[in-house]
């Protein structure tokens, strides 16, 4: 599952270049951008709340955790993507990539200090600094790949990165008295509405609506919908620090599909490489764990 999402997630790069390139979004429209989003998440929460109420549940978060529901949609969905889209609009496409990667550390360490059954070992940090070289394999060779930092570029793009991971963390506190369908179905539609204000208000504009964007959008939504969905399951029931290696996959697969779909070489030994980094990286992480259940 937590590969699934991963995959998902990674196929979300070359759908949102599609997306700009049919709707005229420009690089430096980031009003047009937040729209692109925001309507992306109103989307994938609405399927989920439609998905939950389908099923029975009930769409009414606990009364005492309702102000927390609202506070996750502003923060993990509003404020990091935010960060990472003003982030994206002052680095360079590979270097965001690495840089977004550390949400994979900011997990780990987070989970060491808050909670006791999710330490950092030394097991762990070797998997996690093999699911990084997976991720610097996976770019060698692009344009960009620099030691420049800026605060506005690679800066923003890191405090996503910390910002999403948080807020994965608070996400399992609040999964763990109420239904984790139901309280990504409000984040993701709270947030998505709130980028649609910041986007109106900024003066944001789509142009170029037909059936083909349509679907790509429905598309977007349809995999922010299940990954979000699923990935709040996966923290419900599992320790943190196992899942967050798990995100070194996603820039992965974001440019094996990327360079698919844009008919570029796939089985280039960069991406060999990374994937089995990648995976050596999980394997080492998520051992233990299952050596331990069984």
């Amino acid at each position: 599952m937590a590969v699934l999402c991963c995959l998902l997630w990674g196929s979300a790069f070359p759908a949102v270049k599609a997306g700009y390139a049919m709707l005229h979004v420009a690089k430096s429209d980031t009003a047009a951008q937040m729209l692109f989003a925001g309507w992306r998440f109103l989307a994938a929460g609405a399927i989920l709340l439609v998905l939950a109420a389908l099923t029975g549940k009930s769409l009414v978060p606990p009364r005492d955790q309702t102000p927390k529901v609202v506070a996750l949609g502003i923060v993990q969905t509003t404020v990091q993507y935010v960060f990472f889209y003003i982030g994206l609009a002052h680095a360079t496409g590979v270097k965001s990539s690495i840089m977004n990667s550390t949400g994979a550390f900011f997990g780990v360490i987070l989970a060491h200090f808050l909670y006791a059954n999710d330490r950092l070992t030394p097991r762990k940090a070797l998997g996690c600094l093999l699911g990084f070289l997976g991720v610097l394999a996976v770019n060698l060779g692009g344009k960009g790949l620099d030691f420049e930092f800026s605060l506005l570029g690679e800066g923003f793009v890191v405090i996503a990165a910390f910002v999403l991971a948080a807020a994965g963390i608070w996400g399992k506190t609040i999964s763990q008295k109420m239904d984790a369908m139901v309280m990504t179905g409000w984040q993701l539609a709270i947030g998505g509405a709130a980028l649609l204000g910041i986007g109106f208000a900024f003066g944001g504009r789509l142009e170029g609506f037909d059936i083909r964007s349509l679907t790509l959008l429905a598309y977007m939504a349809g995999l922010s919908a299940a990954a979000f969905a699923l990935w709040s399951l996966l923290l419900k029931h599992n320790p943190v620090g196992m899942l967050a290696v798990f995100n070194f996959l996603i820039p992965v697969f974001g440019v094996l599909l990327s360079a698919l779909f844009l008919h570029e070489p796939v089985l280039a030994w960069k991406n060999a490489a990374a994937l089995a980094l990648v995976c050596g990286g999980i394997w080492l992480v998520t051992r233990k764990g299952r050596r331990k259940a069984a």
